[in-house]
């Protein structure tokens, strides 16, 4: 029986408890192909990623990420908290910054660490440039799947999927206290599943719990196994897409803090910057910092 050591941190947090709870095997190398999802389910939290050696030479390592129902391409949270423990297993004494690339299943993801007093701080990942589906037309059945009303939606924006790597649809609500109501309705889900294989979903609104902040979103996500979720990456990417595309916040480059996991006791922060060349968008970043929990050995 083999042992392989993992280690767990909350991620778009500076407080234990907080942001989204991620393990992460920096020595996945050995453990066999049939068990990496089965170990993703056992520990059952948001994702869990295993790294290995890089098969990209413009990469340091490689990087699989698997939720408790599937494997997927990229994700925002499991990328920067990956890059956290990364770096604090090497050494960083004396270092200002530090850039790593990870290889995903979208391809070669750039990482920025901010090295504060010899750990990391801010940490900012690189999501590919968006591809963007024409609006969803069905707006009342995306309200039901909310347990909204069709016109608690924003009704000029539109109802529409970006993808930075994950495809989201965006969908844009009122005000706060109608995004905090949400129920989201797994029956209402399978049906448009099943008509329109929508993708995962992620409500908005420009009112926020914290002053300081410019957006408030909830994430769902009941085909990866993650009913909601309380910190995404993956999908703020394609949020401040859907913004910068409809000149939401500003025209221009734009650059905001989202929060989120609010209505789940775990508050987030993520950090977002989208650049634009003329009417199209030219880099995606997004960022936050990370707290380590523990860790432990797996047997296999």
């Amino acid at each position: 029986m083999a042992s392989f050591k993992y280690y767990t941190l909350d991620v778009f947090t500076n407080k234990a408890f907080g942001g989204n709870q991620l393990a992460v095997f920096p020595e996945a190398e050995g453990i066999e192909e049939e068990y990496l999802q089965k170990i993703a389910n056992e520990l059952n939290l948001s994702e869990t990623t295993f790294v290995y050696p890089p098969t990209e030479p413009s990469c340091d390592y490689k990087v699989r990420i698997f939720t408790p129902g599937q494997e997927l391409p990229m994700a925002g949270h499991p990328t920067l908290g990956t890059a956290y423990i990364l770096a604090t297993l090497g050494d960083l004494y004396g270092k200002k910054e530090l850039t790593m690339t990870l290889e995903e299943g979208v391809g070669p993801i750039k990482v920025d660490l901010v090295i504060d007093n010899g750990k990391p701080g801010l940490i900012t990942m690189q999501q590919p440039n968006p591809k963007i589906s024409e609006p969803f037309g069905d707006r009342a059945s995306i309200a039901k799947l909310l347990s909204l009303q069709e016109d608690q939606l924003v009704p000029e924006l539109p109802i529409q999927v970006f993808d930075c790597g994950v495809p989201y649809m965006i969908i844009p609500v009122k005000d706060l206290q109608s995004v905090e109501s949400i129920k989201f309705r797994l029956d209402v889900y399978d049906e448009l599943y099943q008509a329109y294989k929508i993708p995962f979903t992620l409500a908005y609104t420009l009112e926020t719990v914290d002053p300081q902040n410019q957006v408030h979103c909830r994430m769902f996500a009941p085909e990866a196994g993650v009913l909601e979720d309380p910190a995404t990456g993956s999908a703020h990417g394609p949020l401040g897409s859907y913004l910068a595309t409809y000149e939401i916040l500003a025209q221009g480059d734009i650059a905001f803090t989202s929060e989120q996991g609010y209505e789940l006791g775990r508050p987030s922060e993520l950090k977002v910057e989208i650049q634009k060349s003329g009417d199209e968008i030219s880099k995606v970043l997004v960022g936050g910092t990370c707290v380590p929990i523990g860790e432990g050995v797996l047997k296999a």
